[in-house]
C-alpha cells in the first residue's frame, strides 16, 4: 500500500463520514469505506451511497446519486470532471482541497436529493431508464 496516499485517503474518508450516523456502514477497512441507505437485510445496487477506495494508483471516490441524477453532474466543475472517470468515480493521487470543498457539497447535495430514502436510486434509476436487473422492477410495473 502505498503511504502516499493516506493523507488523500483520510481526507475522502472524511467528506463521507459525517452522514455515517444517518446512513449505514456496508464496509471499512485500510482499503476502503462505504456508506449504503439501506441496512444490510434490505440492500441491493441502488441502496448504494458512495465509497472511497485505496488503490494502487490512486485514491477513488464513488457518488452514486451522481449516478442516476444526471442534474448534478451539471453542478460538476471543469476540475472535477478532469478527475472523473465513468459517471460516478473521481480519482485523486493528492489532497487538493479546493476539489474536495466541491466534493463536500456534491456528497451534500446528493444526500439531500435522497432524503435518507433507500427506495431513492431504485426510483431515479427507473425515472432515468437506468434501472438495475431487480431493484426497481416493481417501479417499473406501475402504470403512470
Amino acid at each position: 500500500m502505498d503511504d502516499r496516499f493516506d493523507a488523500v485517503f483520510a481526507r475522502l474518508k472524511g467528506i463521507l463520514t459525517p452522514y455515517a450516523p444517518r446512513m449505514h456502514v456496508s464496509g471499512e477497512d485500510a482499503t476502503g469505506y462505504s456508506l449504503d441507505l439501506a441496512p444490510p437485510d434490505t440492500r441491493d445496487p441502488t441502496t448504494w451511497f458512495g465509497a472511497v477506495r485505496r488503490g494502487k494508483r490512486y485514491v477513488s471516490i464513488y457518488l452514486m446519486p451522481v449516478y442516476v441524477d444526471p442534474s448534478l453532474s451539471a453542478t460538476i466543475s471543469p476540475a472535477l470532471a478532469k478527475r472523473r472517470q465513468g459517471k460516478s468515480c473521481f480519482n485523486f493521487t493528492h489532497v487538493d482541497e479546493a476539489l474536495f470543498a466541491e466534493l463536500e457539497t456534491l456528497v451534500r447535495t446528493g444526500y439531500e436529493r435522497t432524503a435518507g430514502d433507500p427506495a431513492w436510486g431504485a426510483a431515479q434509476r427507473v425515472e432515468h431508464r437506468m434501472a438495475h436487473r431487480k431493484a426497481g422492477a416493481h417501479l417499473e410495473a406501475t402504470p403512470d
